[in-house]
């Protein structure tokens, strides 16, 4: 396992060692490596909301009305979540 030092403000380690002193989490450690398993989550649903832009602007000018659009989406919706 890979070890790293940081440094922050006063403010932020008060912030940090109240977390853990509320029992929120067992050390700084814990509490740091939460933090990057949350960037990392965001980012990949970040990357995902990229495609899904890109897939659309791709996929070019609908013929389709708003309202044909809309009742697709909730066809496709109501099949997916039952």
């Amino acid at each position: 396992m890979a070890k790293i030092s940081i440094s922050m403000t006063d403010g932020m380690n008060d912030y940090v060692q109240a977390r853990v002193k509320a029992g929120e989490y067992n050390n700084t450690s814990e509490y740091f490596r939460d933090l990057v398993r949350r960037d990392q989550e965001n980012a990949a649903k970040y990357m995902a909301l990229k495609q899904a832009i890109q897939d659309g602007l791709d996929s070019g000018i609908s013929d389709k009305s708003i309202d044909d659009a809309w009742a697709e989406a909730d066809r496709e919706y109501d099949a997916q979540n039952g």
